[in-house]
């Protein structure tokens, strides 16, 4: 039987949750986690979607995260947070913060959360998207796991360490900028290696400082700082504010999730969150946002370039067009979640996407 690749992807998110229900995961907490990842791979960020729950859910099987955490506050101020996430799932530690950072902004004009002993939180562009609909500017930091070399060194040392900004417009569509600070986020190298496929030379180096263009050999290296050492400069700074600030580890001091299985990855996330009303009023800000934004969009365009986007805009188009066509996703990501399903007891093949994939296959031949 050939194995569907395409799922709904209201469908697939339920059935995240429910796998992480049934390896003890509170419905909450379940839910939370998974709408991180279908909104991932909504947006087109597949390194960072579906492809994540086998991992995720071996480091609970392994007691590398403890979902049953109690999430605590270590100080607080008026505008000022530390939360203790207690090595529980990553996106559920981000959303709480994400929380406190909104509530205080909006009382205050300006917030910060610094966030210790939290794990993988899945996009910057998850809490974006959530602070938008609130009419605040975010901006979230994270470090993550050793992955790419300082500038000069062949040896990796700090995380991809990923910087997200957030704005709300009117009209027109936010500002939403999510980036790794490597040319390419090691996750999708890891998808390509799944894939068999080869990346872009310029992604990454191998173990020994060369060049490569294979994503296994690159998976035993380094990725790359984008723009050199000014993506190290930026990483660096991500890691201080994030880990160094925030009492979590940093460099390598944060754990890998994928190969350390004796100790939590404790990682430091930083959420800075502002509240636009105390500059202007808010539909003020969005007027001008859009005059902004549509300026930029009428800018003469290179030769062979059709348009010129905002940041988060092609992603936009992903989002609509895999909602209505569903998720296409790798086979060997398929056999894993089937695998998951099975032990679980939870049936993939109820988010299986027919007809609108039919749709669009019917519209490709013509």
């Amino acid at each position: 039987m050939t194995i569907p690749t395409r799922y709904d992807w209201e469908k697939l998110q339920n059935f995240c949750s429910e796998v992480f229900i049934q390896a003890g995961v509170d419905k909450e907490s379940a839910k939370v986690v998974a709408e991180s990842l279908i909104q991932a791979d909504l947006r087109g960020v597949d390194s960072h979607g579906v492809v994540r729950t086998a991992i995720y859910l071996k480091r609970i099987e392994k007691n590398m995260i403890n979902p049953a955490a109690e999430i605590s506050i270590e100080s607080e101020d008026e505008a000022v947070v530390l939360i203790n996430g207690n090595n529980h799932l990553g996106a559920v530690v981000g959303t709480k913060a994400l929380e406190i950072a909104l509530h205080k902004a909006q009382k205050k004009g300006a917030a910060i959360v610094g966030v210790k002993g939290s794990n993988h939180f899945g996009t910057g562009a998850f809490y974006l998207q959530k602070a938008i609909e609130k009419n605040m500017i975010l901006m979230v930091l994270s470090n993550a796991s050793q992955t790419m070399p300082p500038t000069g060194g062949i040896r990796p040392f700090i995380g991809t360490n990923p910087l997200a900004i957030g704005i709300p417009a009117g009209e027109e569509d936010p500002f939403l900028l999510d980036m790794a600070t490597s040319v390419v986020a090691r996750g999708k190298i890891i998808v390509a290696a799944q894939k068999g496929e080869d990346i872009p030379l310029g992604w990454a180096i191998d173990k020994d400082g060369n060049p490569t263009t294979n994503a296994n050999d690159a998976l035993e290296g380094s990725v790359l700082p984008v723009g050199g050492p000014k993506g190290y400069g930026i990483s660096m700074f991500i890691d201080i504010l994030a880990g160094v600030l925030t009492g979590a580890g940093f460099g390598k001091y944060v754990n890998n999730m994928y190969e350390n299985w004796e100790e939590p990855q404790n990682v430091g996330h930083f959420f800075l969150a502002i509240d636009i009303d105390r500059f202007m009023p808010i539909e003020t800000f969005k007027k001008r946002m859009d005059l902004y934004i549509r300026e930029i969009k009428k800018e003469p365009k290179a030769e062979g370039v059709e348009e010129i986007f905002i940041p988060g805009e092609i992603e936009k188009n992903i989002v609509i067009e895999r909602m209505k066509y569903g998720i296409e996703l790798p086979s060997k990501v398929v056999e894993e979640l089937i695998e998951i399903g099975n032990r679980y007891k939870v049936d993939l093949y109820k988010a299986v996407k027919t007809d609108s994939f039919q749709q669009k296959e019917a519209l490709n031949e013509c």
